[in-house]
């Protein structure tokens, strides 16, 4: 029996509109779709009503399966012949462990391919209209998990301030710390910040601040995951922009 295909497929941000042609073609054919807790209940509704869907789905106290087990899944069904669709909220390649398991199919001489996505930093950027990058406010963009094991011994010095974009995926739970650490390391306490709560979905909240307040504005709003953190001037562009139009109404 010939092997099937293990797909490593982006599902983004979460809009079924704003998957690639080629995401929404294997998904609408797929046999065996694997998915994570991430990927948005209106995107697996495309998928045919004959198609197996196994939840994988993780989150920081619980994992449905173990990463070795989920590899070990995706493997098996291939070697029966199904082509495996593995679903990831964003992209496979952001913090999707996509690395891990594309890893895995070739070490089992399964064919891998990957279909990226537009990753959550993108998506919820873009929904929140906040430019990761500006002429006048930032020039780099770095992605950190804000939810991984010696979380104070990393090193990011040089990833946030002025000039800057710095993306936290997973920092929900450990915004005290993360707002501490960055401090400690020379951040402004009134650097603003941005908190994006179910991107690209009809529940989105955009929540704003300076980094000082962070683990209070999240603790007072109730966010909850999926949310991104953003740090940087960038955040704060479209309260300016409304402060000088309204500056300017004043003035007329």
């Amino acid at each position: 029996m010939e092997n099937g295909t293990i797909y490593l497929v982006g599902a983004g941000p979460g809009d079924p509109d704003l998957l690639t042609l080629r995401a929404a073609r294997l998904i609408e054919r797929a046999e065996l779709i694997v998915h994570d807790g991430l990927v948005d209940r209106a995107i697996l509704a495309t998928a045919r009503p004959e198609a197996r869907l196994v939840s994988v789905a993780k989150s920081r106290s619980k994992h449905t399966l173990p990463q070795d087990d989920i590899n070990a899944l995706l493997v098996r069904e291939a070697r029966r012949g199904v082509d495996v669709v593995r679903l990831k909220g964003g992209d496979p390649f952001v913090f999707g462990r996509g690395g891990e398991e594309a890893e895995a199919a070739r070490a089992a001489g399964i064919r891998v391919e990957i279909v990226p996505g537009i990753s959550a930093a993108n998506g919820a950027a873009a929904a929140a209209q906040i430019a990761l990058t500006h002429r006048d406010d930032a020039s780099i963009v770095s992605f950190v998990a804000g939810q991984c094991k010696g979380l104070s011994e990393q090193d990011w010095a040089g990833l946030a301030g002025r000039g800057r974009t710095l993306v936290i995926y997973m920092g929900v739970k450990t915004a005290p710390q993360i707002a501490e650490k960055l401090m400690a390391d020379g951040l402004a306490p009134d650097m603003p910040i941005a908190v994006i709560e179910n991107a690209c979905r009809p529940a989105m909240r955009v929540l704003r601040g300076p980094l000082a307040g962070l683990p209070d504005l999240i603790a007072d709003e109730a966010v909850r995951s999926p949310a991104l953190i953003i740090i940087g001037d960038v955040t704060a562009r479209e309260d300016a922009a409304l402060a000088t139009l309204l500056e300017e109404a004043r003035a007329s």
